[in-house]
């Protein structure tokens, strides 16, 4: 608890600050008059002040963030003298810009945290296909349990590699959300019988990405081979003689090629009732046995399933993705890129009606993440890092009154009409921007409690 605590007041300290700070560094190169940059909200720890004319700085106690002040003569009586250097003086160009640097600054801190992670190293699931869910795309499409998927394209000329199980479901996630259709070339585990198939994702009907269309698509777990882990005592796998390390080779006459599918059939064993009894083959150090397997009944979100109270398959081939400098800074800039867009799609749905408001995450599941990302080690930090940056600097760009678009779609107006936006319009849209701020806050802080309750 204490990490993920510490996780999400560094994660909001590291964004804010840099998000002031790009506003900060522009202001001073075009000139303005800052009064004040401050780190943090809190008892000041130490200042720095050159002269009383410059800028000061002043870092505080937790918790971290930051804010720009700079010198406005409708904030109050400005020195004659010191009219150039107001804010509200500088041209039309200058003022934008120094808008626009703060979601830059996150932006580019993204592609730094992306590189980084790229440098490192991250240990990721092989892109080693599990067998797919019957009736689902990946089962009309061709696929088999135990394929390696390859690479992946679009149109079927540009191929791009997939490294690992994460660009496969990011290269999926992108085809749904387009309504486009994915070529997927496979072999076998050990690189043999290469081949092409398509994946009719544009024929879902559905451009939102949850567990039930990841269903319908049918590629969901990476390749885990039906092998008997740890078993619990007096539970139905123990009274019906399974053990840890036994090959399921069957289940009802059924072949079962690896753990997905296995699970699977468990599951579905309670579906019509009291669970049924179920003929195992096995295979034990050679040997093939027959044994009875009777599930018990469990619930998942009111579903009633089939569970046989152990652990089944084994854990998934690992990979490490690192790139080289050059590559890694490129595929840094391409992720942030395709992340902003992505960001920038889903807010559009959700806004038509196309996707659900459910997508919308607020600071539980943020600090959520940062706890389990830290946990996982620097690398993924680092990732988990740069998704909300990327998502904080295309967020402060919507044209919203409070937000950094706010204030650009004011310029906007004074750039076509020749004059600023008067001071009642300025107060009505505050007002507005605080209201839909809220909104926006209060139903992203609900879908967090309803997913640590188990609603969504």
């Amino acid at each position: 608890m204490i990490t993920t605590v510490l996780a999400f007041i560094f994660t909001l300290g590291v964004l804010v600050v840099i998000h002031e700070y790009g506003h900060y560094r522009v202001a001073v190169a075009c000139g303005v008059k800052v009064l004040r940059f401050s780190v943090g909200f809190g008892r000041v720890l130490w200042r720095r002040q050159a002269s009383p004319d410059s800028t000061e700085f002043v870092v505080a106690a937790l918790p971290l963030g930051g804010y720009v002040r700079m010198l406005d003569e409708r904030e109050g009586p400005v020195k004659p003298e010191e009219l150039h250097r107001a804010f509200n003086r500088k041209p039309l160009g200058q003022r934008a810009l120094i808008v626009v640097a703060g979601p830059t600054a996150n932006l580019l801190l993204a592609v730094l945290l992306y590189a980084s992670a790229n440098w490192i190293g991250i240990d990721e699931p092989k892109a080693l296909l599990g067998a797919p869910v019957a009736g689902s795309l990946a089962e009309q499409a061709g696929v088999h349990a135990g394929d390696w998927a390859r690479a992946s394209s679009i149109d079927g000329d540009e191929w791009r590699e997939l490294r690992s199980m994460t660009d496969l479901r990011w290269a999926i996630t992108q085809a749904v959300l387009r309504g486009e259709r994915l070529h997927l070339m496979l072999s076998d585990a050990a690189c043999r019988g290469e081949r092409s198939l398509e994946l009719a994702l544009d024929s879902l009907g559905s451009k939102e990405i949850d567990a039930q269309l990841m269903r319908r698509i049918g590629l969901g777990q990476p390749y885990s081979e039906p092998v008997m882990g740890e078993v619990k005592p007096g539970g139905p796998a123990d009274k019906a003689g399974l053990r840890a390390g036994d090959r399921v080779l069957s289940v009802d006459g059924q072949t079962i090629a690896d753990r997905s599918r296995l699970l699977e059939l468990i599951r579905a064993s309670a579906a019509g009732g009291e669970p049924r009894a179920m003929s195992w083959r096995i295979e034990r150090r050679g040997q093939t046995l027959d044994l009875t397997v009777q599930p018990a009944v469990a619930f998942d979100a009111e579903k009633r399933i089939g569970r046989i109270e152990a652990y089944i398959g084994q854990p998934p081939q690992m990979v490490m993705v690192r790139y080289g400098p050059i590559e890694g800074l490129t595929q840094a800039v391409t992720r942030t890129w395709e992340m902003s867009a992505l960001t920038l799609k889903m807010l559009g749905k959700m806004i038509i009606g196309e996707a659900s408001l459910k997508n919308l995450s607020g600071p539980l599941t943020i600090a959520d993440y940062a706890g389990q990302s830290v946990r996982l080690g620097l690398a993924y930090y680092l990732g988990f890092l740069a998704v909300v940056s990327v998502s904080l600097g295309v967020l402060n760009l919507l044209p919203l009154p409070m937000l950094d678009g706010g204030h650009l779609m004011y310029y906007l107006f004074e750039a076509v009409t020749g004059r600023p936006v008067s001071e009642q319009w300025l107060e009505r849209l505050q007002r507005g921007g605080v209201a839909i701020m809220l909104l926006m806050m209060s139903l992203a802080l609900y879908n967090d409690v309803a997913r640590l309750l188990g609603l969504h």
